[in-house]
């Protein structure tokens, strides 16, 4: 389809783009790509569309009605026709408005001659031979106009030059009959096919992520989700927490399947039901609880100030768990393990795997917090007390500031110059700024500037740094240290030591800077720790070790895997020695100190599931399976060690379920009855040792029963 029929379309409502895609992100470095690329002839993809009589919602205000027909739905390439579309028309296309795009990439100049493209500098003023692209496409410039305005310049244009300039503006408005291949689903398609097709073709690049495919599928079978989850989002952002549509998504997730990482989950229309009623929950109540916990209790006024935002998504997690019902000790604990969450840089890597890790202590645990700060003190091998030399060259994005800054405003800080409190000021004149103590100038004409790496970094320390009001800092200047402290602490006695700044005088002269940051980054130490010590009293909480990092770590005295109980996977059929093989397994748990038998899962930790077990039960299902491995332990060892040894569970891992066995140690040997070679009957012993189950007999086994049972 040629770019200039695309975009008629779009202006005769006959192609639009689905409210399921995510808005326009494209910035200007990729809208220069573009255009370079289709001014040099370079492929540019293809565009994926549908055509339909049952649109799903669309972008904009436009309501489809039928009498339309078959309309054409843009799925894959929306980011190129749309800047596309502002380019050549220099307008938005009708499907959005200015504040639904993160970046207005109209604008875009071309030197005609050079054919360099850029996007507006000052050296382009007065040379007529940039010009905006949009002036070219509409034509309201000619290659004779520049030609003549460098003749009015003075320059002599060449019979080259001109057949130059010539060729760019046929380059630039031979784009308009490029064509853009089209892949199209036809109109038998329904809209959850749409959407999958869809799906597939984005889930192999790097164009979307995860939560914005599982967007995608949500909005199929709830066709306004985005535009609701968006209204929210708006609201949130004009009171200072700003969140993207991913951030919804990790939410909805963490709530209804207690994770970070496997956003499939959110693609069955199953969830249908469910994602209302939660969404309803985070609508009306729990993400403003959270703002206000966060504003109120965390003295966080804006999300900026937070260095990883999906700290917030455990405590979205709680507090609908617990119904926006947190009493002030549980929301003391919340805000410490947020603290540390941020100074710690819990979610800077391995986010969804973190996530999936603590939203399942969350989703279970009566101390959800108590335990996750305990993760945090582990993954630091169990300190987590903030050291002043932690200070030594971190600058203001360092976390360290962040927390510096919420306790500052929790100890009441005011602006040192203007008085005005930093929690919450109001108007832009009275935005915080970071400003140094010691002016670098200062700083810099006594030896610490650029020329010293290690001296550079301890003027630029956080260390060296009071927050200030915008009108303060801009009329503060680089006045002497010892001259800008002594002011402050004459007309507002309190403010130098609310903000934590050394009073003795000695200190504020610039040849005692060093000891300066020393003393202050022992007074900032001290005190985060003891603030943060007092919020609540918490207590170490053990974890049990996770199924899934028990399968990770694979065999060993105390966990077995079985692919199977009894279907032979080699042969296809069902083997009853395998049945046997699991019941010495039991045995020799038994017999030691206990262990996990997991049925399902490979020697090698795949999950395999149930499914051949279940089949082999005459199309049995878990319970059967659970009748017939119960009705095996019963008839081996007897009722009172099935009803007080062993325990079953099936749990749902890979999308597949397993079983669990739990085997207590016994009180007493534990004997299986075999036949041997011959036929004949014999009881034997069996213990486990290392990854495996052994049989021990004679004086070796007389020798092990008497030291573990007797």
């Amino acid at each position: 389809m040629k770019i200039s029929s695309i975009l008629e379309k779009i202006d005769e409502r006959q192609l639009f783009v689905p409210a399921f895609q995510r808005e326009y992100v494209w910035k200007k470095k990729d809208a220069k790509l573009l255009i370079d690329s289709m001014i040099k002839g370079y492929p540019t993809g293809t565009i994926l569309t549908w055509d339909t009589n049952h649109p799903p919602e669309l972008k904009g205000d436009h309501v489809y009605d039928a009498r339309q027909g078959a309309i054409k739905i843009l799925l894959d390439g929306q980011q190129r026709v749309t800047t596309l579309y502002m380019l050549i028309r220099g307008e938005l296309p009708p499907y959005y408005t200015l504040e639904e795009i993160t970046e207005d990439t109209r604008g875009l100049h071309v030197n005609v001659e050079t054919r360099e493209i850029e996007y507006y500098q000052k050296r382009m003023e007065n040379d007529p031979r940039w010009l905006k692209i949009t002036d070219i496409f509409k034509r309201s410039m000619r290659a004779r106009d520049v030609v003549r305005g460098l003749e009015e310049a003075g320059r002599e244009v060449s019979r080259d030059d001109e057949d130059k300039i010539d060729d760019t503006f046929s380059a630039v408005q031979g784009i308009l009959d490029r064509d853009f291949p089209e892949q199209n689903i036809p109109a038998t398609a329904n809209l959850r096919a749409a959407i999958d097709i869809f799906y597939i073709v984005n889930a192999g690049g790097v164009a979307l992520t995860d939560a914005e495919l599982a967007l995608a599928q949500i909005s199929g079978y709830w066709p306004q989700a985005r535009e609701a989850f968006k209204m929210k989002l708006d609201v949130l952002k004009s009171n200072g927490f700003i969140f993207k549509l991913d951030f919804i998504v990790y939410a909805l997730l963490a709530i209804l399947h207690q994770g970070g990482s496997d956003m499939r989950k959110l693609h069955s229309v199953d969830n249908n039901d469910a994602i209302r009623e939660v969404w309803k929950a985070l609508d009306d109540k729990v993400l403003d609880y959270v703002a206000n916990l966060l504003r109120g209790h965390a003295f966080v006024d804006h999300t900026d100030e937070i260095n990883s935002i999906y700290a917030v998504i455990p405590i979205v997690a709680y507090c609908h768990r617990m119904n926006c019902n947190l009493s002030h000790n549980d929301i003391q604990k919340v805000v410490k393990w947020f603290y540390y969450s941020q100074v710690r840089r819990r979610y800077v890597s391995q986010l969804p795997q973190k996530l999936d890790h603590d939203l399942k202590i969350v989703a279970t645990s009566d101390t959800p917090f108590d335990r996750l700060l305990e993760v945090i003190r582990e993954d630091r091998g169990g300190a987590i007390a903030i050291s002043p030399d932690e200070f030594v060259g971190s600058a203001v994005q360092h976390p360290l500031f962040g927390l510096l800054r919420w306790h500052l405003k929790s100890r009441g800080a005011k602006c040192l110059t203007t008085s005005v409190s930093i929690h919450q000021p109001m108007g832009e004149r009275y935005k915080l700024e970071y400003d140094h103590i010691f002016a670098f100038a200062n700083l810099k004409a006594a030896g610490y500037g650029q020329e010293n790496r290690l001296r550079y970094q301890l003027a630029q320390e956080l260390t060296n740094r009071a927050i200030l009001t915008q009108i303060a800092n801009r009329s503060k200047g680089a006045k002497e240290t010892e001259a800008y402290l002594f002011g402050v602490a004459r007309n507002q006695p309190n403010a130098l030591g609310l903000q934590l700044i050394p009073e003795d005088r000695e200190l504020w002269q610039i040849e005692n800077y060093e000891l300066f940051l020393r003393t202050r980054r022992k007074m900032l130490a001290d005190s985060l720790n003891a603030w943060l010590e007092g919020l609540a009293e918490t207590h170490a909480v053990a974890e049990g070790i996770s199924l899934e990092d028990m399968i990770a770590e694979g065999e060993n005295e105390e966990v077995e895997f079985k692919q199977t109980l009894r279907w032979d996977i080699k042969q296809g059929t069902v083997n009853k020695e395998l049945e046997g093989v699991v019941m010495k397994t039991i045995a020799a748990f038994a017999n030691a100190q206990g262990g996990t038998l997991l049925v399902g899962v490979a020697d090698n930790g795949d999950i395999a599931g149930l499914d051949s077990d279940y089949k082999s039960l005459n199309g049995g299902n878990r319970d059967k399976f659970e009748l017939h491995l119960k009705t095996l332990i019963i008839n081996t060892f007897g009722e009172a060690f099935a009803a007080t040894k062993v325990k079953l569970s099936f749990p749902d891992l890979d999308e597949k379920e397993i079983c669990r066995v739990e085997i207590l140690p016994a009180n007493k040997p534990i004997y299986i009855r075999l036949a041997d070679k011959g036929g004949a009957a014999q009881d034997r012993f069996y213990v486990r040792n290392g990854n495996s189950s052994r049989e021990m007999s004679g004086d070796q086994a007389i020798t092990y029963i008497r030291e573990r049972f007797v």
